[in-house]
């Protein structure tokens, strides 16, 4: 499904200029396909090729900005590079919740069927001065999420308003797996 079979160069290129150690799970989005993925490092490898070893565990469909890529506040753009997850809303709800402003305010089974956030909100905190962190460019700042959407037939080609978009059976999985913490890289 995804055309990342291997961890993006530049995610631990970044890391090591940003002083980021890498953490046990990736999170990678890759723009141009509108593919996500979710690679693992293996702690047999540390020896040997410290945080330079990671494996794919799981391929999945997205969505990203119908806008484009890019950082400044009210692009409604998705903003590229190193990110983390900073904050996991959500958990416990049944699959079909609906959010606003990161509170529960409904279900998708009832009135709100084409509900732009649903089920799950991983969101994420830019780790890049100047590039996703501080001032215009504030990914947190600007509630980038990876979340889920009433909308799902429209996974797998641009539809969002910056957020990172999963289906309801990719997304709950990877929600109560991923640790907060977790890095995200988002590339072209």
């Amino acid at each position: 499904m995804s055309s990342q079979t291997c961890l993006p160069g530049g995610f631990l290129r970044t890391c090591q200029q940003r002083g980021v150690i890498p953490t046990r799970f990736v999170f990678t989005v890759k723009i141009a396909t509108q593919t996500a993925a979710l690679f693992e490092k293996y702690p047999y490898f540390e020896a040997v090729a410290p945080c330079s070893f990671y494996q794919l565990q799981k391929a999945y469909r997205c969505s990203t900005s119908k806008f484009g890529i890019g950082s400044v506040a009210g692009s409604n753009c998705t903003p590229l590079g190193l990110h983390r997850i900073a904050e996991k809303i959500g958990g416990g709800w049944p699959v079909g919740t609906v959010f606003r402003s990161r509170r529960r305010v409904g279900y998708t089974w009832q009135e709100l069927p084409m509900a732009p956030i649903t089920n799950r909100i991983l969101w994420l905190e830019g780790l890049e001065p100047g590039l996703n962190r501080g001032g215009k460019v504030d990914t947190h700042a600007r509630y980038v999420y990876i979340h889920g959407t009433g909308d799902e037939p429209t996974i797998g080609r641009p539809a969002s308003h910056g957020c990172i978009h999963l289906a309801a059976n990719d997304l709950l999985p990877l929600y109560d797996f991923l640790p907060s913490g977790t890095l995200v890289w988002i590339a072209r």
